[in-house]
């Protein structure tokens, strides 16, 4: 195994976001803004039900759709006053989604060229009348225009095995390459338990704890990414009902996750950032390339698991981390793009679940940061959504929205 990781482990960084507003100037006299991120309640008559994601289509800032767990994905127009009673369906497929816990509706994202192109992507957690407990990916198709979708004109893409509960990462999105992204968690239970000595994360030969990467334009199935960009193992047979294989997944884009949870496309470069949820030491940050392996299960983070990964490919470090004294649960945000808060533009903004603190690191960092202090906002946080304005939203698992603002 490379030791590329432990090289960086002795230079790790102190990265703290101090209580009030703080800048800095270089022998040019020129003055660096360093914005404190806060929050403030936006569509404050909306009440939603664990919700999970927040997005807008494609070139549509008149509308955001919300991904409730439980099964339901809810739309309403883009107003300060939005009332419940302008909240409509998009779609409901409750008779089909396995909530709870870490399974359910997790993921959705829609055609580049929606709403030409009447297509829309989910993935949720499903009980199979064979297979048992699956993540599907499926396409679904709208019938009147892109105002809500039919739960019946469903395509079912993917069929993977989830051993255990958790771990079933879930997010969707596609990159600049008009390709769809997926990405899934390593199975569940604490420590990789169920791919073996090395772990889900490290078997090429099963989807999860990896970034998926498939071309969902064919009429039937999807095809595998190729050419020089192409996917690592493309060519070889897909592992798309179940989730593994006898050879290496060609669907597989990066390896090496634990539960890559809310991850996105940097609008302007774009790069992929992730935030993939540590075990018990460490939450980390990834940026993440085409054949990227980030390390789980033989490390966490910049920590090594001291298994015994001889045998392994190059593993690359995180961008950032941070302990349990900071956070217990990553939730990956977005490349700042928009204009409302200074200084902030083309910094990384991510925050955690548990304790509701917020961060922002510069897109350029390296080496490995080592990440403290933060924004406390009181929130679970689920996800994060970029509206079409490179604005940043803030999505509370207990109901409610949220602006991301700033203090210089």
């Amino acid at each position: 195994m490379s030791l590329l990781r432990a090289s960086y482990r002795g230079a790790l960084l102190a990265l703290a976001f101090l209580l009030g507003a703080c800048g800095s100037g270089d022998d040019g006299g020129t003055v660096s803004v360093e914005p404190v991120l806060g929050v403030e309640r936006v569509f404050p008559l909306l009440n939603f039900t664990s919700p999970v994601a927040m997005l807008q289509a494609p070139k549509d800032g008149a509308r955001w759709f919300v991904v409730e767990q439980t099964g339901t994905v809810r739309v309403f127009d883009n107003a300060p006053g939005a009332t419940m009673a302008d909240v409509g369906v998009f779609i409901d497929i409750d008779d089909r989604v396995e909530s709870g816990g870490e399974m359910g509706l997790l993921g959705m994202a829609f055609h580049p060229n929606f709403p030409v192109t009447l297509l829309v992507y989910l993935s949720y957690t499903h009980i199979d009348s064979v297979r048992g407990r699956v993540s599907r990916v499926s396409e679904f198709t709208s019938s009147d225009g892109g105002a809500t979708l039919d739960p019946a004109a469903e395509r079912v893409l993917l069929v993977i095995d989830q051993p255990d509960t958790n771990h079933n990462g879930g997010h969707l999105a596609f990159g600049p390459d008009g390709l769809l992204y997926i990405g899934m968690g390593d199975g569940g239970g604490a420590n990789d338990p169920y791919g073996g000595l090395i772990g889900n994360g490290q078997r090429m030969t099963t989807l999860l704890g990896k970034i998926l990467r498939i071309d969902v334009s064919p009429a039937l199935g999807y095809a595998i990414p190729s050419g020089p960009n192409g996917n690592p193992f493309e060519g070889n047979p897909q592992c798309g009902v179940g989730g593994t294989g006898s050879s290496n997944c060609p669907e597989i884009y990066a390896s090496g996750f634990r539960n890559p949870w809310r991850w996105s496309f940097d609008r302007q470069t774009g790069e992929l950032w992730v935030g993939d949820v540590g075990q018990g030491a460490l939450e980390e940050i990834d940026r993440v390339v085409r054949g990227g392996n980030y390390g789980w299960r033989c490390f966490e983070g910049t920590r090594p698991t001291m298994l015994p990964c001889g045998s392994e490919p190059n593993l690359l470090p995180p961008v950032a981390e941070y302990d349990r004294n900071q956070g217990r649960s990553v939730t990956g945000g977005y490349v700042y793009r928009g204009s409302s808060i200074l200084g902030l533009p083309g910094k990384y903004v991510f925050g955690d679940f548990i304790t509701g603190r917020l961060w922002y690191i510069a897109a350029d960092a390296q080496p490995t940061l080592r990440i403290t202090g933060g924004s406390q906002t009181g929130l679970n946080i689920s996800s994060f959504g970029e509206g079409m304005d490179g604005e940043l939203y803030v999505v509370h698992y207990g109901g409610q929205l949220y602006r991301l603002i700033g203090f210089s």
